[in-house]
């Protein structure tokens, strides 16, 4: 492992960490072609992104994302800043020949999605966003059962995921609670997750409906004076398939007692998968063909070396938790550089993604049932 791969990183707080942490752990647990270089971080706060960079082992920290853009020594561009800047730093470093990982959702829209999976498309480079829990190993488990058939033709995925942080009336309109800067509330920040997992694991959503409330209109704002919400609070929607199955989606931070609680369940013709991120190291499943004296549903403990990505961290019955998720897919990303092979989810899939919450913020403004705008031929790719 004597070749690195110098990163640079567009924010420093919270996915800055989750990121930083997995590029730190992945060279020490697995065995990967070359290592990772924390080469530049970037942030607005010249002190605080310093004191980021000492902690973690970034070797420079800026406050212009262009310098890492521009340095020639950098090879991916990671992007975990607010969603109202993903675009233009995406845009600019492909343009520049970087590899770019995104975090979710992609976009503000699906206008800004399709132009970064069309100049990704273009540029050629090797690209992903941050679906991290695609690499949580019992979902990954639960996408090879139904791959293997075992739970038949699928008719239902219905999916939670709750919160509670924002119940309180005093927490202050922060990023993710400013329209122009997030885009959406809950319907970006959680439905984008239940969204990508529906596509990996049942297929394409053909329509939507639903609906969303807010539920405390007026925030403080973090630099004093008051702030009317404009984003949603909570979002509910049901969708048809494109293979005929249906589905349910649920996303709120007004989830009293909820911290992390996401939550899918796929039923079959012949079985059922059921998935709790907040015990996430178990799958649970049934199978009906088994004889009727014995049904019931399984659980099944995803630690061993057989179940996707466990043979890289510790031994069966020790479970890891939600930063690994970030080293799974941390190093997924640099195999695939090594290797020059298309890197999953990539910014196509981080389209289909956003036209389904576009048609899901549509949905809710109008009480009817919206198509989802269709994917061209190599956008679908």
């Amino acid at each position: 492992m004597s070749q690195n791969i110098a990163v640079g990183m567009v924010g420093y707080k919270f996915m800055g960490k989750a990121h930083s942490n997995a590029y730190r752990q992945i060279t020490q647990f697995f065995d990967l072609p070359v290592r990772t270089r924390l080469k530049t971080i970037c942030g607005r706060d010249t002190p605080k992104v310093q004191k980021m960079a000492d902690r973690w082992g970034w070797e420079n920290a800026v406050t212009d994302w262009r310098r890492i853009v521009d340095d020639p020594e950098i090879k991916v561009v990671d992007i975990c800043s607010p969603n109202n800047t993903h675009r233009e730093i995406a845009l600019a470093a492909l343009q520049a020949g970087k590899i770019v990982a995104c975090e979710k959702p992609l976009a503000m829209n699906g206008n800004e999605a399709e132009e970064m999976a069309a100049a990704a498309r273009k540029s050629g480079q090797i690209n992903t966003v941050w679906f991290n829990y695609r690499r949580v190993p019992a979902i990954a488990f639960a996408r090879q059962l139904i791959d293997e058939g075992r739970i038949g033709r699928v008719f239902h995925f219905r999916a939670l995921y709750l919160q509670d942080w924002t119940m309180d009336s005093s927490v202050p309109l922060v990023w993710r609670m400013d329209k122009d800067v997030a885009g959406s509330g809950v319907t970006g920040d959680l439905h984008s997750h239940l969204v990508d997992l529906s596509n990996y694991l049942v297929g394409d959503i053909d329509s939507v409906a639903g609906t969303s409330r807010i539920f405390v209109g007026e925030r403080d704002r973090p630099e004093g004076g008051k702030a009317k919400v404009e984003i949603e609070d909570a979002s509910i929607f049901v969708c048809k398939y494109v293979n005929g199955a249906i589905g349910h989606f649920e996303a709120t931070r007004f989830a009293n007692g909820r911290k992390n609680g996401n939550t899918f369940e796929v039923n079959g013709e012949h079985g059922s998968v059921y998935f709790n991120l907040e015990d996430m190291s178990r799958l649970w499943y049934f199978d009906s063909r088994e004889p009727k004296h014995i049904q019931g549903w399984r659980q099944i403990s995803v630690w061993e070396e057989v179940h996707p990505y466990m043979k890289h961290w510790w031994v069966p019955g020790c479970a890891i938790g939600y930063e690994h998720t970030f080293g799974n897919q941390a190093a997924d990303l640099i195999n695939a550089i090594a290797q020059n092979k298309p890197m999953q989810p990539d910014f196509n899939d981080g389209l289909r993604c956003q036209l389904v919450l576009d048609a899901v913020m549509e949905a809710a403004g109008s009480d009817r049932w919206v198509r989802v705008k269709k994917m061209t031929k190599s956008e679908a790719l």
